[in-house]
């Protein structure tokens, strides 16, 4: 099992963890990957991750299938974790034998719209000054340009448009958020997977999956409520359960 964290998040994050403890409970073995610029690996190298780091992701799952010597490789991916790895599957068909994604965007655009709202406000200022601390901890430093927009950035858009974007290839923010949204091209994905999502969530709107027409092996599930990485009840976090019985399902179709 690879485990991927989401924006501004790492491999310590306490979803992360919480989840790797009920998938080893549950006898599976159990990687938390940190993505570039994320937690321990901000040393290890320049820039910042992305939704569409796929020569970051590739290479690592490629890592992850060895160690796996031969048994299934499944991922769950947090938020942005799991846009990154549904971009990763887009890209490479045999990357992944399953993925379970909990509250994760699939139209980018959407989800920067929904950070602006004025009931997000704090949550905004708080992800936002996460990121910045993140770049400005490279090892390889900031570019006169990049520091300059670092300390003007008063929004996640901005940030984008001037780091996110440009360190990736795009024009801009807009583009970056077109080019890396796997909404419109779900219907190409072979990986059989499950999407998870709560339809008060106040940052990742459900209008995007409410209109998804998943293809066959692609499974959707809007609950009532449940938030952004939420979905508490009385006996701990519903979510991971689900998570969990669906692991468990694609483990046995695929003979393991």
């Amino acid at each position: 099992m690879v485990l991927l964290h989401g924006l501004g998040g790492d491999s310590e994050s306490p979803g992360v963890r919480r989840l790797a403890g009920l998938l080893h409970t549950a006898g599976l073995a159990v990687l938390r990957l940190n993505m570039r610029g994320a937690g321990g690996g901000r040393p290890l190298a320049r820039g910042t991750y992305a939704a569409a780091c796929n020569t970051d992701v590739l290479p690592a799952l490629r890592q992850a299938r060895d160690l796996a010597d031969g048994t299934p490789l499944l991922a769950v991916g947090f938020s942005l974790g799991g846009t990154v790895l549904l971009n990763a599957c887009l890209e490479r068909a045999t990357a992944l034998d399953g993925l379970a994604c909990v509250s994760s965007p699939l139209d980018l655009a959407a989800c920067i719209d929904a950070f602006e709202a004025p009931r997000n406000r704090l949550y905004h200022r708080w992800m936002l000054e996460r990121l910045r601390r993140q770049a400005r901890q490279d090892p390889g430093g900031l570019s006169p340009r990049e520091a300059r927009v670092l300390g003007q950035c008063r929004s996640l858009r901005a940030f984008d448009d001037g780091l996110t974007a440009p360190r990736w290839g795009h024009a801009d923010g807009a583009a970056y958020y077109a080019a890396a949204s796997p909404l419109g091209r779900l219907a190409g994905l072979a990986t059989p997977g499950l999407l998870l999502q709560a339809a008060d969530d106040p940052w990742v709107p459900a209008a995007a999956l409410e209109r998804l027409q998943p293809p066959p092996g692609l499974q959707a599930r809007l609950t009532r409520s449940g938030g952004h990485n939420g979905f508490h009840d009385r006996h701990g976090c519903w979510s991971d359960r689900v998570v969990l019985q669906w692991l468990q399902g694609r483990l046995a179709a695929e003979g393991a």
